[in-house]
């Protein structure tokens, strides 16, 4: 059932349907970026350089769990948009009820991992002795409000796949708020450093949560959602088969930034808390290519599920355009004033340098995902996640992982030479993402021809 004009992709200017759409997803994520980055701030500025690692090594920890989360979620995503595509409505609910069962489970076991083993996992990512308690309490607390964290991601996929990009906004503009208030009061007022900076986060997410609840049982939906549905269904399964591969490539790319997160560490606290600022600001320059990809995987999904693969190409296509333009500007950016972007969050001199040096091997990289995240987010439409997970193993495994590690272990390491890492590692996916994508293409003209 697509009524509502704004909510149907099937028809209309791609580009203003693709823009419109996309707008509320990068502005949602944005506000995610910058309550991440205002725990930086905030511990950089009234918090300890210690305190400064922790929550730049926690982070990508947390970081790793949510964006876990969020892939798994797109299963959801993909598979409501294809159902309202197809105009079989009635199959959602089964699905809302399915993912949430399976999250519940999910969150169990993340919670049990992050409380119970904060410090263990502190150690294996190889936190300077001088943070390593700070970085524990950090992961623990986090590791309390996972239920939240994991809630929240579930229900914004849910809205997404329902054409709906304005409510995520508004529970995350909400949840920064919060963030950044409770920042203020536990870590400069209270002078709690990297624990008051976890509190605050725990707060902001579990009021975006009860948020979403509140908007989603008021929401003129175009399906039932019955007791029943909340259950292991068959439903389940499928946008398992669509999410699980996407997870499992998040999860090794992301393990992938711990590592090297890990291989920054062992070289010292002021290269660690630098590598934490540009990690920030890497986190801001990749924010149009992430909408891209979230925005045309609903996209393509309800053009799949119309019998509209042209339109789907074409929004792929449209895409790539608008990243690009945004991409050579964000590249401009990092590479001749990265330094003045460092010292926005730390006011020591060497962290400011460290952070810089790392931005100029990563510059690169805006503008390369710009190609790549909207053949991802055109092949995850098309429910191709088994080749997005393969071609995610390949840049993580087999380029970005050892180049890093190379760079990192050389006598004249720099983390100049470990950013270069990540746009080289995209350059192999753009690739593999443009020959597959010619597969693809070629077995559609063919499945075509023999329907004729």
């Amino acid at each position: 059932m697509l009524s509502s004009d704004k909510n149907n992709f099937t028809e209309g200017n791609i580009l203003k349907k693709l823009s419109l759409f996309m707008l509320p997803v990068l502005g949602a994520l944005i506000l995610q970026a910058a309550y991440g980055a205002v725990d930086l701030l905030v511990v950089g500025r009234f918090g300890s350089t210690a305190g400064l690692s922790a929550v730049s090594t926690g982070s990508q920890l947390m970081n790793l769990v949510t964006f876990m989360v969020t892939q798994l979620a797109m299963g959801a995503t993909v598979l409501i948009a294809r159902y309202l595509g197809e105009k079989k409505p009635e199959r959602i609910g089964a699905v809302l009820g399915g993912a949430t069962v399976v999250f519940a489970i999910l969150a169990t076991v993340l919670f049990v991992l992050l409380v119970f083993f904060a410090h263990p996992i502190a150690v294996l990512m190889q936190a300077p002795s001088e943070a390593l308690g700070l970085t524990t309490r950090y992961v623990r607390i986090c590791g309390m409000g996972i239920f939240f964290i994991v809630a929240y991601n579930m229900l914004a996929a849910i809205f997404r796949g329902l054409g709906d990009s304005k409510s995520p906004l508004l529970f995350v503009l909400v949840a920064c708020l919060i963030n950044i208030a409770g920042d203020l009061l536990f870590v400069a007022g209270f002078k709690m450093d990297a624990a008051g900076a976890a509190i605050a986060t725990v707060m902001a997410q579990a009021v975006s949560v009860v948020l979403a609840i509140v908007i989603l049982l008021k929401k003129d939906l175009p399906f039932t959602l019955k007791k029943s549905d909340f259950r292991l269904n068959p439903q389940c399964r499928k946008f398992l088969q669509v999410g699980l591969p996407l997870a499992l490539q998040e999860v090794l790319t992301q393990a992938s930034f711990l590592a090297l997160c890990a291989f920054v560490n062992r070289l010292g606290l002021t290269a660690s808390s630098g590598y934490g600022v540009a990690s920030k600001i890497v986190s801001f320059a990749m924010l149009i290519p992430s909408a891209l990809m979230q925005s045309m995987a609903s996209f393509v999904a309800q053009n799949v599920g119309a019998s509209k693969p042209k339109r789907a190409k074409q929004a792929m296509f449209t895409g790539m355009g608008i990243g690009l333009v945004f991409g050579c500007a964000v590249f401009a950016l990092v590479m001749l004033k990265g330094d003045v972007l460092a010292g926005i969050f730390s006011t020591d001199a060497e962290v400011v340098q460290k952070g810089f040096e790392y931005l100029k091997g990563f510059a690169p990289e805006t503008i390369l995902t710009a190609i790549l995240f909207s053949m991802l987010g055109y092949f995850n439409g098309n429910n191709k996640t088994v080749f997005v997970m393969i071609q995610g193993l390949v840049q993580t495994l087999l380029v970005r992982l050892p180049m890093s590690y190379l760079m990192s272990i050389q006598p004249n390491a720099s983390l100049t030479k470990i950013g270069l890492a990540a746009p080289v590692s995209t350059l192999v996916g753009v690739l593999l993402n443009t020959a597959f994508y010619l597969y693809f293409t070629h077995s559609q003209q063919k499945e075509l021809q023999k329907a004729a």
